[in-house]
């Protein structure tokens, strides 16, 4: 109630990229705190049995992540996993840095509770998310023999945009290698509408070699054990939701992550003159809802359990997350929710998947994945535009 109150007199009112600048900052400074950081896991953390779940041969102490883009350089995973977090995903990181697109380039539509953003992959580069990584991990390895385990890591990788086109598969690649040691799964993201042409790599013909040249540069890099992801956009026709399914079975991929943000802008409660003036970008949040959840339940039927499906995409609340998961969805992430629902919200999401899991009779959160999926080969259509993620 009180973040409620601050977020409706204050913060809606201030830039938003500013906001976040300053939030997170203060709370990386809290994290920083001798013993801080440990003791908010207890208070705040998933420790409930029953939210325990299995994926890419990991054991997340619960199904709710934290998505790409609030996180971009791994400044703060050890905060943000404090916050209630079972997993971070950091990024977008692109192979060289820079600085994104010109601000103002993040936006609030609160009446949507919804985010439009245009970041532009602004981050430091792969080199240097790669040292920072490094620095960490001396003291997850010191932490690990008190008993006290790290962060679960998601890496999220997408193209630098001086790059042409036809050097792509190789950016991709330089970062896969750099940061293939820290990532307890990789996320190769084609569908951020921020980048020109990004979008097209989702194209099977073209997604096809990328894929197999990150999954390359990941073995050859030693990491055979990384799990690889591709992160789809909401905007793909059910065609081209079906080639990447088969694709990422083809390719033998442990996961799908549906979806990033949207271009649409349709059937929105902001008013004409508030959503023109956010301008161009992906928007995110709760008019996302139904569209992703069509999308998983697409990808749901066409691979069944033989990926891991991560949905993303207008989940706010228990009820929210517990329809992907019975939808077919191992883990479940959060962006926006977090931004208007305040800094108690994961704990919130996971006390009332713990309580939805329990009183649908599971002893663990991972017997109800799938369990109102469509049947293999019934019709599991996505919808087609979508009615309206993260921030890249």
């Amino acid at each position: 109630m009180l973040y409620r109150y601050l977020f409706h007199a204050v913060l809606r009112h201030t830039d938003a990229e500013s906001v976040h600048r300053l939030s997170f900052g203060a709370l990386r400074r809290l994290g920083a705190v001798p013993g801080a950081a440990g003791a908010m896991a207890r208070v705040l953390g998933p420790r409930d049995p029953v939210l325990s779940v299995t994926a890419f041969g990991r054991e997340f102490p619960g199904p709710l992540g934290l998505a790409a883009g609030f996180d971009k350089n791994a400044e703060g995973p050890d905060s943000l996993s404090a916050l209630g977090f079972g997993f971070v995903e950091i990024g977008t990181v692109t192979a060289h840095p820079q600085p994104g697109n010109p601000r103002p380039r993040l936006f609030r539509l609160p009446a949507d509770r919804a985010i439009v953003n245009r970041m532009g992959f602004n981050n430091e580069g792969s080199i240097a998310v790669a040292d920072r990584l490094r620095r960490r991990r001396a003291r997850w390895d010191a932490r690990a023999r008190t008993g006290r385990p790290r962060p679960l890591i998601g890496v999220n990788i997408g193209k630098t945009k001086a790059v042409p086109e036809d050097g792509a598969v190789a950016d991709y690649a330089a970062s896969a290698r750099r940061l293939a040691e820290f990532a307890d799964y990789m996320v190769v993201n084609v569908s951020s509408p921020n980048t020109p042409g990004l979008r097209d790599l989702q194209a099977v013909e073209r997604l096809r070699p990328l894929l197999a040249a990150v999954r390359t540069a990941l073995d050859d890099a030693g990491h055979e054990g990384v799990a690889l992801l591709v992160k789809i956009a909401p905007d793909l026709v059910d065609d081209d939701i079906d080639a990447v399914a088969v694709l990422a079975l083809d390719l033998r991929l442990d996961g799908i992550i549906a979806t990033n943000t949207t271009i649409a802008r349709d059937g929105l409660a902001s008013g004409t003159a508030e959503v023109e003036s956010a301008g161009a970008g992906g928007l995110s949040g709760a008019p996302l809802k139904e569209r992703s959840l069509g999308v998983l339940r697409r990808l749901r039927a066409r691979v069944g359990d033989r990926l891991v499906l991560v949905a993303v995409g207008g989940i706010e609340t228990p009820e929210d997350a517990w329809d992907r998961i019975r939808a077919g969805a191992t883990l479940v992430q959060g962006y926006t929710g977090l931004i208007y629902g305040g800094p108690l919200w994961p704990r919130r999401i996971n006390t009332g998947l713990a309580r939805l899991a329990r009183a649908a009779g599971h002893a663990s959160i991972a017997d109800a994945v799938g369990t109102d999926a469509a049947r293999p080969g019934a019709d599991a259509h996505a919808g087609g535009t979508v009615a309206v993620g993260t921030a890249d």
